[in-house]
C-alpha cells in the first residue's frame, strides 16, 4: 500500500507492506488522519528520541533503519477483522481509536512503531476492543480532532481546577485550543490566553478565552486576578519557555506542562523554589476521555472546522510539514491517503 514514510530521515511517499490483522485487531482504510506537531519533531529530532527511548523502562525504540509511518489522530473505515475476532462493527462502519496495540510484552503506539503504521498510509491494524463508532453522522474530518482535543482536555483534567484557580494559556496551538475548550467547558472564567500569531489568537477568542493577549506588548500574567492562584497551561513545548514561565509566574502558581519538548531544556530550580511553583507534566488522555471529546465533537460543543485549515494527500505531507512551521497559515492539516 501506499504511505507517507519516514525512511532515511527523510519524508517520502512510498511502498510499504500491507497491514494484516491479527486476532483481537480490526483493518480499517484511513479516510483522515491529522498532523500532530510531535510527528514534526520526531521527524527532525529522530535519533535523539530513539537514544532518549533507550534510556526510558518500557519503551520500545524505533528501529530508523526501517521504515516510519506516522499518525495517530485518525478516523477510519472497517474493512475486515483478524481471526477469532468478535465482528461488532459491520464493513464500512466509521470509527476511531486510541492509537495503541495492547501486545504481551507491553503496547505499541501506531504511528510511532516500526510494525503498526499510523495514519499517513491508506490502511491500518487497530485494537478491536478500543474502537469507537463514530456518532451522530459526524464527518470523518471532524471525527479526526477527537485525539489532539482528548490531550488538551486531559491536561485540564489533570490540573484539579478548584474554584479560585485562574487559567492561563501559554500557546495557542492544537494543544493550547484544546485546553481552552476544556477550561470553557468546565466554566472557569476568565480564561487568558496568549500567542504570538494573530490567526492562533483569533481561534483561542472562538474557543472559549475571554482575555486573548500578544506578547509582544504585554504581559499576560498581568492579567491575572489578584487573589486568585493562577493555574498555568505551558502547551508550546519548545526549549527555553518552560524557564520563561518559572521567571514570570506568580508565587504559588501551578504550571501544568501539556507541550512535548523533544529536546533537551535547561531551567533554574532557584525561580520554583522562591516562588514555591507546583510542576505537572501531563501525557495523552484516559480512554473514558478520549470517548467524552468524540461525543463532544458529535453534539456540536466543538468549533471543528475552525480548527482545520488545510487537507491534503500523501504526495502533499512532507510540504506540509514544511508549512506547519508557520501559525500563520495552518492550524491542523488533515492527511487523505485516499487522494
Amino acid at each position: 500500500m501506499r504511505a507517507a514514510v519516514l525512511r532515511g530521515g527523510e519524508m517520502l511517499v512510498g511502498e510499504v507492506p500491507e497491514p494484516v490483522p491479527a486476532a483481537g485487531q480490526v483493518l480499517v482504510r484511513t479516510l483522515c488522519c491529522g498532523i500532530c506537531g510531535s510527528d514534526l519533531h520526531y521527524a527532525k529530532h529522530a535519533p535523539h528520541m530513539v537514544e532518549m527511548s533507550k534510556r526510558i523502562p518500557g519503551r520500545q525504540p524505533l528501529d530508523l533503519s526501517r521504515d516510519v509511518v506516522f499518525g495517530h489522530e485518525f478516523c477510519g473505515e472497517v474493512l475486515d477483522y483478524g481471526p477469532g475476532t468478535e465482528r461488532k462493527l459491520k464493513p464500512g462502519t466509521l470509527v476511531c481509536s486510541m492509537p495503541v496495540i495492547p501486545q504481551a510484552d507491553g503496547h505499541r503506539t501506531v504511528g510511532y512503531s516500526n510494525d503498526f503504521p499510523g495514519g499517513y498510509a491508506e490502511r491500518m491494524v487497530l485494537a478491536a476492543p478500543l474502537l469507537l463508532e463514530v456518532p451522530n453522522g459526524l464527518s470523518a474530518d471532524h471525527a479526526a480532532l477527537t485525539e489532539p482535543l482528548a490531550v488538551g482536555i486531559h491536561a485540564v483534567e489533570k490540573a484539579a481546577l478548584q474554584d479560585n484557580d485562574a487559567p492561563l494559556v501559554v500557546g495557542c496551538g492544537p494543544v493550547g485550543l484544546a485546553a481552552i475548550v476544556g477550561l470553557r467547558l468546565k466554566g472557569i472564567h476568565p480564561i487568558i490566553a496568549a500567542d504570538f500569531s494573530p490567526k492562533r489568537r483569533e481561534l483561542a477568542a472562538k474557543m472559549g478565552a475571554d482575555i486573548v493577549i500578544d506578547p509582544r506588548h504585554e504581559s499576560a500574567y498581568a492579567k491575572l486576578p489578584p487573589g486568585r492562584r493562577a493555574v498555568i497551561f505551558e502547551c508550546v513545548g519548545v526549549p527555553g519557555l518552560l524557564q520563561q514561565v518559572f521567571e514570570a509566574a506568580p508565587r504559588d502558581a501551578r504550571i501544568v506542562v501539556a507541550g512535548v519538548c523533544m529536546e533537551p531544556d535547561r531551567i533554574e530550580p532557584l525561580f520554583g523554589i522562591l516562588k514555591e511553583l507546583s510542576l505537572q507534566f501531563v501525557l495523552g488522555y484516559t480512554p473514558e476521555e478520549f470517548a467524552r471529546c468524540l461525543r463532544l465533537l458529535a453534539e456540536g460543543k466543538v468549533d471543528a472546522e475552525a480548527l482545520i485549515t488545510g487537507k491534503v494527500g500523501l504526495d502533499g505531507v512532507k510540504a506540509a510539514f514544511e508549512e506547519l512551521g508557520n501559525p500563520e497559515n495552518h492550524t491542523k492539516i488533515l492527511v487523505e491517503p485516499w487522494r
